[in-house]
């Protein structure tokens, strides 16, 4: 069955990676206010799209949490609070895919039935651990985007959260399709 283009979660999804560079430029032009704005306005929008319904509630709460606490931080300080964001995304993402461990499935094996929907019991077992380990991924990126925003440069925070974080995803994300590999040929014979 061929899958439908995602139009808002496309935009959602540059938006996100492009963040740190469009908040840079838009705190000297316009100022922090205006880019806290556009923040919450777009993370609303994309926790009401109907895309977003299609997700665990879980994943499309977790806009509205970092639309909220980045709310309040705007209130005491709209610069820092610019820079929270990526640090605020990652607590909810940890918040969200450690919840699904108390209560299955866990978040990997959901996107995993999801093309795969025969879903062995090894791969339920792989998933939980794959959902422990993005746990721990988001713990330590969410630690790192915190330390930049509370004592990096404009230009540490941009590197780190625009540049470096999205590597270290894709090293996750390359290296858990190998190790799935190896583990669907071990169980496949």
């Amino acid at each position: 069955m061929r899958r439908r283009l995602d139009l808002p979660s496309i935009l959602f999804a540059a938006l996100s990676v492009l963040y740190p560079v469009l908040a840079v430029i838009g705190v000297h032009m316009a100022g922090a206010g205006a880019v806290i704005a556009l923040l919450l306005l777009s993370l609303v929008a994309r926790a009401l799209f109907p895309a977003a319904r299609k997700m665990s509630i879980l994943l499309t709460a977790a806009p509205l949490a970092v639309a909220a606490a980045l709310a309040v931080a705007a209130r005491l300080n709209p610069e820092l609070s610019v820079r929270l964001y990526p640090a605020f995304m990652n607590l909810a993402m940890l918040i969200a895919f450690a919840a699904t461990l108390w209560k299955p499935p866990s978040m990997i094996e959901t996107f995993a039935r999801i093309t795969e929907p025969g879903l062995p019991e090894s791969g339920v077992r792989y998933t939980r651990v794959v959902t422990m380990v993005w746990i721990g991924f988001f713990v330590i990126n969410g630690g790192l985007a915190l330390w930049t925003a509370l004592y990096g440069s404009w230009r540490s925070w941009t590197l780190y959260n625009g540049v470096i974080a999205y590597l270290m995803m894709g090293v996750l994300l390359g290296g858990e399709y190998l190790v799935r590999q190896r583990f669907r040929a071990r169980y496949a014979s």
